[in-house]
């Protein structure tokens, strides 16, 4: 099949946030237990945490994580994880009915993220607790010295506050499964007077308010109208939650839902727009879509052992072995926030280790990158900059979710002071090659400086511990002639082509 497509130097959509490669991590199943914490292991440092999962952290370079939850968040008494660690409680997690040792609180997580370089983005909970206990919290936290809370978290070694910027109030409140779930004006109420007053402690802090937990539940998109009528001018993003399933094995309709969640954050978008012009507002709200994943492969069993389990301790949870096709559908997912990301500011792959992750690690054992890690990698290493609008002209098909699908899904990002343009190109087509010629208007002299490759692989096929086959592959045939990348894509592959410009 022959495409055609084009960039312009002068086409630019936005500035890409650096969050835009965000994670998530929360008390749940193996992702702090046996995951990124497990003191005993071979690998562990000296406060207990993995350094071989640290490094593969690290070779992300995630700027910002979310944390501690998550549906775990809305029962979480934030003050059982601090202190000495022989006192703490073990408590009952209402979200995923297993036991919290809380011998991983707010200061041994900011540790490890310190020393991995990653802001953390704190979540308060507003399920069984208000606006008392997140104060209190962001007083421990933020506050230099001088008030009970902060003076606590000194006498617990901590001299110097953390300073965290980025604050979720809740989690999925639109969600019944939720402790504490709320009506939308009820939650926007509750979310405006929860930022007032965290801004009083931390002036210029920001505030990320709980949109729809997905496009499909009853109240979207009038839960999200409700609740910024409320709290619009006090908050700065907005969340978005979805989950992504090919149950059915219908590789072109599992692709497709890229399109359909570019829906979803254009309708939110113009939610937005509507409640800004209805109350005047002078401030933006842009998007943060802090969840977001395959997770298909093991939900249904999963779903049924939790429910049924006798509150075990770090339990196997959602441990989804990601495949090729996972891989491929990451990469457009990507492609789709760079796309869309004058309104997707912040966005979180969930989660990072063990629980539905790009990193997974056996308890006692070796850990291993899945087949996703490479995509939300070379995305968050190259995907910086400006983005780009990318004009494709090619085969398109429809599917259940979207019509007119292009099977060539491309993003362009621009990075001027590195002097490059990154290109992440996906054909979706199950046989057919792509004849690629793009055209780099205003990039004159522009040459490949690099070209990565993820292709040739079954659809099933996974990486595992010792057998890490799904990697990317330093690319071939693609190169720029008379301003012109051309060469051929093959099909159900993966490129990264980055330019020198």
């Amino acid at each position: 099949m022959r495409v055609t497509a084009a960039i312009h130097r002068a086409f630019e959509i936005a500035k890409i946030d650096d969050r835009l490669y965000a994670a998530f991590i929360e008390h749940m199943g193996r992702a702090i237990y046996s995951g990124i914490y497990e003191p005993g292991h071979p690998q562990a440092d000296g406060d207990g945490f993995r350094r071989d999962v640290a490094q593969m952290v690290r070779d992300l370079k995630i700027p910002a994580i979310r944390y501690p939850g998550g549906n775990f968040v809305s029962a979480y008494n934030w003050e059982d994880g601090i202190g000495p660690k022989e006192d703490r409680p073990v408590r009952l997690d209402l979200a995923w009915r297993s036991k919290e040792s809380n011998q991983v609180g707010i200061n041994e997580f900011a540790i490890w993220a310190q020393d991995l370089g990653i802001d953390m983005m704190l979540a308060v909970n507003l399920g069984s607790r208000g606006i008392s206990d997140a104060r209190n919290f962001m007083e421990y936290v933020n506050h230099p010295s001088g008030s009970y809370w902060s003076d606590l978290r000194r006498s617990h070694g901590v001299e110097q506050p953390y300073n965290v910027k980025m604050w979720c109030l809740g989690n999925e409140m639109d969600g019944p499964w939720q402790i504490g779930h709320k009506e939308a004006k009820e939650y926007g109420r509750l979310a405006d007077e929860t930022a007032k007053a965290l801004r009083q402690l931390t002036p210029g802090a920001e505030m990320v308010v709980c949109g729809s937990s997905n496009d499909e539940m009853p109240t979207y998109p009038d839960w999200e109208r409700g609740v910024l009528e409320e709290c619009y001018q006090n908050v700065d993003y907005i969340s978005l939650h979805k989950y992504f399933g090919n149950s059915s094995h219908d590789t072109l309709n599992f692709f497709g839902k890229v399109e359909e969640t570019g829906r979803y954050i254009q309708a939110i978008a113009g939610v937005i727009d509507f409640v800004k012009a209805k109350k005047r507002a002078k401030n933006d709200v842009y998007i943060c879509f802090d969840e977001w994943n395959v997770w298909y492969h093991k939900r249904e069993q999963d779903s049924k052992n939790w429910k049924s389990w006798d509150w075990p301790e770090a339990p196997a949870l959602l441990e989804e072995d990601y495949n090729f096709e996972d891989a491929l559908f990451v990469a457009c997912l990507l492609n789709e926030f760079i796309r869309r990301s004058d309104r997707v500011k912040i966005a979180c792959i969930a989660q990072l280790v063990n629980v539905i992750a790009p990193i997974r690690a056996e308890k006692d054992g070796p850990a291993w990158r899945q087949s996703i890690y490479w995509p939300y990698q070379l995305a968050s290493l190259y995907g910086r900059g400006t983005a780009l609008r990318v004009s494709v002209d090619g085969p398109t098909y429809d599917c259940a979710v979207a019509d007119d699908v292009q099977y060539l899904d491309v993003a362009a990002t621009h990075d001027t002071a590195g002097g490059t343009v990154t290109l992440f190109i996906v054909n979706r087509h199950l046989t057919e090659a792509a004849d690629l010629r793009l055209a780099l208007t205003g990039f004159e002299g522009a040459s490949v400086l690099d070209h990565q490759v993820m292709e040739g692989h079954d659809l099933r096929a996974t990486n595992g511990p010792g057998r890490e086959a799904i990697v990317p592959a330093q690319g071939s045939g693609l190169a720029v002639e008379d301003g012109t990348l051309g060469g051929s894509v093959a099909p159900l592959s993966y490129h990264v082509v980055r330019l020198k410009v």
